[in-house]
């Protein structure tokens, strides 16, 4: 019950990001690039001292530091950027298929050989996402900010690709929010200086949920995840993830009043549908 409880409010947790993303932007509170910009510093804060509080100590060198800093800027940008027309739970479902995706592709192109059932979960997840997609009627989201998304999913995709060779996960992701923090408030600097006009300053209401998402929701998140995570079989983990887009969509609903229409409810069928089957395969 207890491992139970433990996974139920992680993914509670990952689909929280959604919601507050969202929240932020939707009234004008914060701007996307402000809001990307402070969740990565206050995740960096929580996990940092994580770290310390574990470890003792700091480290900011590891294998793949690079490729898992440079995704995990895709990811946040292109997640913030996204939610500033995209429902949440029309973002989170884009986002976790694009993910799934990734990974299959990934591992495919790393020498694993799925066999009939994971690819034909792929190919159903693929082609939901693409029915939920296709231009040209009237439900159909913004095409920029969907792709925006799916960049975010093909970032967070390459991330975890590129975790499954850390030594310790919660020291790797401590590091990569750190150095992606840094590169973000020296790029976010930049373009404030540069620009010839400003966005409104942020309220007081989207700086918290940006700090909400970054130092909770994401930091404390992740590294409930990762303690966690020994205890799951790898289909389960991965079968969990499964409500993410559910518990986005439901919240959305309830609290943002989002609406959910046939197209989504089908659309999020075919997608997580295809990822179920892809992930209780034997091979």
């Amino acid at each position: 019950m207890r491992l139970f409880l433990l996974t139920s409010l992680t993914m509670i947790a990952f689909a929280a990001n959604s919601i507050l993303n969202r929240v932020a932007l939707a009234d004008g509170d914060m701007d996307p690039i402000g809001f990307g910009v402070l969740r990565l510093v206050s995740g960096a804060s929580m996990l940092g001292l994580l770290m310390i509080w574990q470890r003792r100590s700091l480290s900011l060198r590891g294998a793949g530091r690079g490729i898992g800093t440079m995704s995990l800027l895709v990811y946040i940008f292109g997640f913030s950027l996204a939610y500033q027309v995209l429902d949440a739970g029309l973002g989170a479902l884009i986002l976790f298929g694009m993910v799934q995706i990734t990974m299959f592709a990934g591992s495919w192109i790393g020498g694993e050989r799925p066999g009939a059932q994971r690819w034909a979960g792929a190919a159903l997840a693929f082609a939901g996402l693409c029915w939920l997609l296709w231009p040209g009627q009237g439900l159909a989201p913004s095409v920029w900010h969907a792709v925006l998304m799916a960049a975010a999913g093909v970032g967070w995709g390459v991330y975890s690709l590129n975790g499954r060779r850390a030594g310790s996960p919660l020291a790797d992701t401590g590091g990569n929010f750190i150095l992606a923090s840094v590169i973000a408030l020296f790029g976010y600097g930049a373009l404030l200086l540069s620009a010839e006009t400003y966005a409104a300053p942020p309220t007081a209401f989207g700086v918290g949920m940006a700090v909400l998402s970054g130092a909770v929701t994401s930091g404390l998140g992740y590294a409930l995840w990762y303690s966690v995570l020994p205890q799951l079989r790898g289909s389960t983990a991965s079968v969990a993830q499964l409500t993410v887009p559910v518990i986005a969509i439901a919240a959305g609903s309830v609290l943002l009043s989002e609406t959910v229409g046939l197209r989504l409810v089908i659309a999020a069928a075919l997608v997580l549908g295809g990822v179920l089957l892809a992930v209780t395969s034997r091979r």
